[in-house]
């Protein structure tokens, strides 16, 4: 039975139900972050090339180089992981595949387009190093942003269109009327695609200036890591201070369109007017405990009002809550780390530009930035349980349980196991090829030849050697 309304009887949860969800949780969590970086870091490397061809600098082109390679191995191991993702969606949640592959075919396939894009580009560009026209080579990068923007475009509606459901109607229980358009271009995707493109910065430009930062606090404070560290973090702070105003923007109507998400959110037990902003907290038998209320802030952040109120959790069925205290820490989370970085680069360029103070100097900045990143990730990590846990217990929000959309296949628990161990795997791989490359760049080496095969074996026999 597809649609279900207050009376309805809720059936065993399927055997499949919890090993899908921790599946998709992990690989999602996971990917999220390659994900980021196939957004953001194509423009990051255009601006440093640009500024190596029309200014003739050569550090910048270094940049542009080396961060090129390191985007080809996330590149690489993005693919694998976004793959799985595409196979788990038909296998782990037959239901809502089943019922909507129709509604939802439109933007998966424009995204499996835009990877291919995304894919044959890099490859033109990393390939065009000394055998291109510099202003056409780097034109190479503007399709591979381009890609990985519409791309993320399109998985994001997806996901937008699972918190407003739009594009068809449901007759005796079957799906009809068909728009695909309108549901990729559903109320929130503009919004939610804008919110995680700039989160998507705010992760890599941070991550990467982070990198930078560390190489300054080892006394590398060289041309080199002073761009590499500023160039990034250029893109993140603008990033930074422009993502409050729009999550503020995508969370206006979110009482009308997910009450039971906001309440869980501004952890709202009863209806107050004004509702406060309630900060920390735990709900224990239904009472908030260890919280610290800031009166009428609350109306005002999440209605625009000083005295409309929240919809409490007491006017919403139990059924049809989501798991509170964690849907709250999560949301509280990443506002947290929002706020602390944008508060942290508006500092920053503050007092490099009006006290000339370059906070470079210091020590304590730097092993702040060094931190950023890995806040920036735990940010968005949150962010996205907070929007996914706060919508259950719906897949498709007020139409399909995620329970319905779940197999009965106890057999998923070993595919998560299997899971857990191939990306675990990826990750390993990934460090050591990466910190490789690190280690190699700074002994002098360019090209970064393999430390085996012909080119290996040519070298050591000119050099007298026998090759093993």
């Amino acid at each position: 039975m597809l649609v279900h309304d207050a009376l309805s009887v809720v059936a065993a949860d399927p055997a499949g139900l919890l090993p899908a969800r921790q599946q998709m949780a992990f690989t999602l969590g996971w990917h999220i972050i390659l994900a980021s970086f196939g957004v953001a870091f194509p423009a990051m490397i255009f601006v440093a090339h640009w500024r190596g061809v029309a200014r003739d600098d050569g550090v910048a082109l270094v940049l542009a180089q080396r961060w090129a390679k390191v985007s080809a191995v996330l590149f690489a191991i993005g693919a694998v992981s976004g793959t799985v993702l595409s196979f788990e969606m038909g296998l782990l949640w037959p239901g809502l595949m089943g019922t909507f592959g129709d509604v939802l075919g439109l933007p998966f396939a424009l995204e499996g387009l835009s990877f291919f894009v995304e894919a044959i580009f890099l490859g033109i560009y990393l390939y065009g190093w000394g055998r291109m026209p510099p202003r056409r080579h780097l034109l190479m990068v503007v399709p591979m942003a381009v890609a990985g923007v519409v791309g993320t475009f399109c998985v994001i509606s997806v996901n937008a269109w699972m918190n407003t459901p739009a594009g068809f109607r449901i007759v005796d229980g079957e799906v009809t009327d068909v728009d695909p358009w309108a549901a990729m271009f559903n109320p929130i995707a503009g919004w939610q695609f804008a919110h995680m493109w700039l989160a998507a910065y705010m992760l890599v430009g941070f991550t990467i200036a982070g990198v930078y930062a560390v190489g300054m606090l080892r006394g590398r404070r060289d041309a080199h890591h002073r761009l590499g560290f500023l160039l990034p973090f250029s893109f993140a702070s603008v990033a930074a201070v422009v993502q409050p105003v729009v999550g503020h923007l995508l969370g206006g109507g979110l009482g009308d369109r997910q009450p039971a998400k906001l309440a869980a959110f501004e952890l709202a037990t009863t209806t107050e007017s004004p509702s406060p902003l309630r900060i920390g907290g735990v709900l224990v038998d239904g009472e908030v405990r260890w919280a610290l209320d800031i009166p009428v802030l609350g109306s005002l952040i999440a209605q625009n009002s000083l005295t409309a109120p929240v919809r409490g959790l007491d006017t919403i069925p139990l059924r049809d809550q989501p798991p509170v205290n964690i849907t709250h820490w999560a949301f509280q989370t990443m506002i947290g780390i929002g706020t602390l970085l944008a508060l942290a680069v508006v500092v920053y360029w503050a007092l490099r530009w009006v006290r000339k103070r370059d906070l470079l100097d210091h020590t304590w900045f730097l092993r702040f930035c060094a931190a950023a990143g890995p806040l920036a990730v735990v940010a968005v990590e949150s962010g996205w349980i907070a929007t996914e846990v706060g919508r259950q217990p719906w897949v498709v929000y007020g139409i399909m349980r995620t329970s319905e959309a779940a197999g009965d296949y106890p057999a998923l628990w070993w595919l998560l196991a299997i899971t857990v161990v191939v990306y675990t795997g990826l990750t390993v791989g990934a460090v050591l090829v990466l910190r490789s490359m690190s280690r190699r760049w700074r002994q002098g080496q360019k090209d970064l030849p393999s430390p085996y095969g012909p080119q290996s074996r040519l070298s050591d026999e000119s050099s007298g050697r026998a090759a093993p």
